[in-house]
């Protein structure tokens, strides 16, 4: 009897471990000095690695990668980076293609623009094929949404074309980066989908819904608001993994393992930290100071 009692709290301590355990998702590509994908794998820090950006799209226009100082793509410079992103996938690490951006040229004109964009991707970067893949023959896992500019219109329907895709065999993520003011002025529509696996809210550069100073109660109240309105599967706090990373909202990693993680994993929701990026992560060493907790 004491064994099974014994033996009953140990497996109750091991599901509700599992169930708040989070990972921690990383923007790379957007500073040619930060390490190669397969060091950034290697490292085992990453549960998903988001390529950054395919920044420009839409309108009819002919859609372009740029991954800064990695590779050239208008010289199909940047094949080489198909055997890294396998490589990551090897080792379980999710590749996801971001497109948007702070920084470049892209909108959605009308469902049919949404529905073009759509074909490309998936004949470009995931399961379809082009006599032109810019990453080569490698598949990558989903697409991610980081809309910063333009308008809100269409981006539903880019997600609803692209699950179709979804449904051809191998998974499809689909995986978000709103603002943390709610609703998300662009993203905000296509949120109530309810078609994004992950969604990871950007806490920063929002002084009204991050951390500051001796003040974690906005950041925590929208968190709050987020988890229980967005029917996302996983949420993600967005954060800058340096204070040279964004103008505001860095955390210290005492600050988040000690005080936030610990109420913000109440949520089912919770799926961990994501982090802008792995050059500032790097120059930080966020990641490795917060992994255990996350």
């Amino acid at each position: 009897m004491a064994f099974n009692l014994l033996f009953s709290s140990i497996l109750f301590l091991a599901i509700v471990k599992t169930s708040i355990a989070g990972g921690i998702a990383i923007y790379w590509g957007q500073n040619g000095n930060e390490a190669t994908l397969n060091d950034t794998c290697n490292s085992g820090r990453y549960a998903y690695v988001n390529l950054a950006f395919l920044n420009k799209f839409g309108n009819g226009q002919t859609p372009e990668i740029n991954l800064a100082g990695h590779c050239n793509p208008a010289v199909n410079g940047c094949t080489i980076v198909g055997p890294e992103i396998k490589h990551c996938q090897k080792l379980g690490v999710k590749v996801m293609l971001s497109i948007g951006g702070g920084v470049g040229n892209y909108s959605l004109a009308s469902k049919k623009d949404a529905e073009d964009v759509a074909r490309y991707l998936w004949n470009n970067f995931l399961g379809g094929r082009s006599s032109f893949r810019p990453l080569g023959n490698a598949i990558l896992d989903g697409i991610d949404f980081d809309i910063e500019l333009g308008s809100p219109l269409h981006y539903e329907d880019l997600a609803k074309y692209l699950k179709k895709y979804s449904k051809r065999g191998r998974k499809m993520y689909l995986t978000a980066a709103p603002q943390c003011p709610f609703p998300d002025r662009l993203l905000g529509t296509a949120l109530n989908s309810k078609l994004f696996d992950n969604v990871w809210i950007q806490f920063y550069n929002n002084p009204p819904c991050q951390f500051t100073p001796n003040n974690t109660d906005n950041l925590k109240n929208s968190w709050v608001r987020w988890t229980t309105s967005v029917k996302a599967k996983r949420i993600f706090l967005g954060l800058p993994a340096a204070p040279q990373a964004a103008g505001s909202g860095f955390i210290p990693a005492d600050v988040l393992t000690e005080e936030i993680l610990p109420a913000i994993k109440k949520s089912r929701k919770y799926g961990g930290v994501m982090l802008w990026s792995k050059f500032w992560d790097e120059q930080s060493g966020y990641s490795a100071a917060i992994v255990k907790s996350v």
